[in-house]
């Protein structure tokens, strides 16, 4: 059922991209036009959530199937009265709640059926409980991890009053640069120096040669790119002895997570534009240092015919110049990377023949595009303002992330034991570099000054 249901939201999603670029075409822009343009977007990017809540809810089910041995879900189905189990109700709970997004759970004919009912009661309890836990968190925000003595304040919500294993955790959006979607990430057991051979004998052609003439020598030069291992940390998070017994949550399974999303944080940033004299080379940093001639931004006013220069916006020109700047061996699995109010941007922009930039995915497993190719998008990329490097476009496998063994998650009991607490930190050791042999398989966008 969800497939033909993706597919239903896929092609909406389709005719609501057309219908929004219809707007774009007005010439002249109006208030009306650019108004009606932003609603039909909103449409676009809402039904985008959609097709992904779907297939987060298939992957949530498989999970599920996969624990009980390959069955289904377990149904919610009445029983005996029975003393409430945060546990049983939580998985009851999210059981509940993939039901209905893959299935919409409705009234049928006016009434709920038996299954239906039992579905939207578990899911009602559940939300009581969530909405009261949300009700005491908000009046105790900013309260530290070690304030619990007992008492529910802060994080001291671990301890349930009957219920909710799960909490609401803040998010904040970091490119997936080590997953190895994105670009190269090479696992090392030891830190020591680590050199990558280079060679650029692309100078070099095969030629013609006479009979009976002597070769001439055509020698083939290497170089090398030397990778180290630098050391950064998550902080210490203290946790008081009394939370640690009292919590219904794996204290040390939900920190290890939090210092994940920490990493992944900050190592976006030093990944993206890392210096390299004390830690990692970002991608940036590495493009520009490797004799890769950026592409200056001309602006959209080609297209728009409006006051736009290339300080203030990027047109479509700008990406073809970029994308060909790229040698064609590189753009055969290249990206685009840029930050998320660029692609804002992009979504506003025609070619010269009315034709969109970004075009969306219509069929499974077809990522969003902007001029045909996929993006990634990146936070710690700069916004569209003079000077700034707003766009990277090429083959970002070529950009290597060494990374020593895996995140080590240290748990220090004896350093606060006076204070009735044990500490948490997590250490890593990393370093990066573009793989360039000479030939600049990835370049970038450069504003106007």
């Amino acid at each position: 059922m969800s497939q033909s249901r993706l597919k239903e939201l896929r092609e909406q999603r389709a005719t609501a991209h057309a219908k929004a670029v219809e707007f774009l075409k007005v010439n002249p822009q109006t208030a009306e036009s650019r108004s009606s343009y932003d609603l039909a977007i909103k449409e676009v990017d809402s039904l985008g959530v959609d097709i992904k809540n779907i297939e987060r809810a298939d992957a949530a089910e498989a999970e599920i199937r996969a624990a009980n041995g390959g069955a289904g879900a377990a149904p919610v189905v009445p029983g005996e009265k029975r003393e409430e189990n945060f546990e049983t109700l939580a998985k009851e709970y999210r059981q509940a709640f993939v039901e209905v997004l893959r299935r919409g759970i409705v009234p049928e004919n006016g009434a709920w059926s038996h299954r239906s009912a039992k579905v939207m009661e578990t899911l009602q309890r559940g939300i009581a409980y969530e909405k009261q836990l949300a009700e005491q968190r908000d009046q105790n925000e900013g309260v530290p991890i070690t304030s619990h003595i007992g008492t529910y304040s802060g994080l001291g919500f671990f301890v349930p009053t009957g219920f909710v294993n799960a909490l609401e955790q803040a998010t904040k959006y970091f490119a997936p640069l080590l997953d190895g979607s994105v670009i190269t990430v090479m696992d090392t057991a030891t830190g020591q120096p680590l050199p990558m051979p280079t060679s650029n004998d692309t100078t070099q052609v095969a030629t013609l040669i006479g009979e009976s003439t002597q070769v001439s020598e055509q020698d083939v030069t290497a170089s090398q790119i030397i990778f180290g291992a630098w050391k950064m940390t998550s902080g210490v998070v203290r946790v008081s002895l009394e939370l640690l017994q009292d919590s219904a949550f794996d204290l040390e399974a939900w920190l290890t997570a939090r210092f994940a999303e920490r990493w992944g944080r900050g190592l976006e940033a030093q990944l993206t534009t890392g210096a390299g004299t004390s830690g990692p080379t970002g991608i940036i940093t590495a493009v520009l240092a490797s004799g890769a001639t950026p592409i200056i931004a001309t602006g959209t006013s080609e297209s728009t015919g409006g006051s736009q220069t290339g300080a203030n916006s990027i047109g479509n020109t700008d990406l073809v110049a970029l994308e060909h700047s790229v040698d064609p061996t590189y753009r055969r699995g290249a990206k685009y990377m840029f930050h998320d109010q660029t692609l804002a941007s992009f979504k506003k922009i025609l070619d010269k023949y009315g034709r969109p930039l970004w075009q969306p995915g219509i069929v499974s497993g077809d990522p969003d595009r902007i001029n045909g190719y996929p993006y990634v998008i990146n936070q710690s990329m700069a916004q569209i303002a003079a000077s700034a490097n707003t766009v990277v476009f090429g083959d970002l496998k070529k950009f290597i992330a060494r990374r020593v063994k895996d995140l080590a998650v240290m748990k220090l009991v004896e350093r606060y034991a006076d204070f009735g607490q044990v500490g948490f930190v997590s250490f890593a050791r990393i370093d990066s570099q573009l793989l360039d042999a000479g030939t600049h398989p990835i370049n970038i966008l450069q504003q106007h000054s």
